[in-house]
């Protein structure tokens, strides 16, 4: 049987700049355009990319957000989530530690879930 890999999301919207800069400034990735007319903007969450696409059969902010929850696997979750608070993210979930590992659930712009992970080292050991 054939292996089949996710690698990517298409996050549509009625403003994908908005969530462009928005993912950048909150977690510093790489931003890129493709070629074309309609483009999209891709961010490059280390191989894994989110594709911004401009929809105009869409409504401003997501209705249903916890349908689909991003997770970002981040390496400080409290320096993260002070870039998110600096920014004037909106907090669905504010960080907590547990057991060693940090959690936080952030809204975007568009009011997608997006959540932050820093799993502990004992963790990370466990799940291998």
């Amino acid at each position: 049987m054939e292996e089949s890999v996710i690698n990517s999301i298409l996050l549509s919207s009625t403003a994908p700049e908005r969530l462009r800069d928005w993912y950048a400034s909150a977690f510093g990735v790489a931003t890129e355009r493709t070629p074309g007319e309609p483009g999209y903007d891709v961010l490059d969450f280390d191989g894994f990319y989110v594709m911004l696409d401009r929809r105009d059969d869409v409504g401003s902010a997501n209705p249903e957000p916890g349908r689909v929850i991003l997770n970002v696997e981040v390496e400080d979750a409290r320096g993260t989530a002070r870039r998110l608070d600096e920014i004037g993210t909106r907090w669905l979930a504010p960080l907590e530690d547990r057991d060693g590992s940090w959690f936080a659930t952030a809204v975007d712009p568009d009011g997608n879930y997006v959540q932050l992970i820093q799993l502990s080292e004992k963790m990370k050991a466990e799940m291998s």
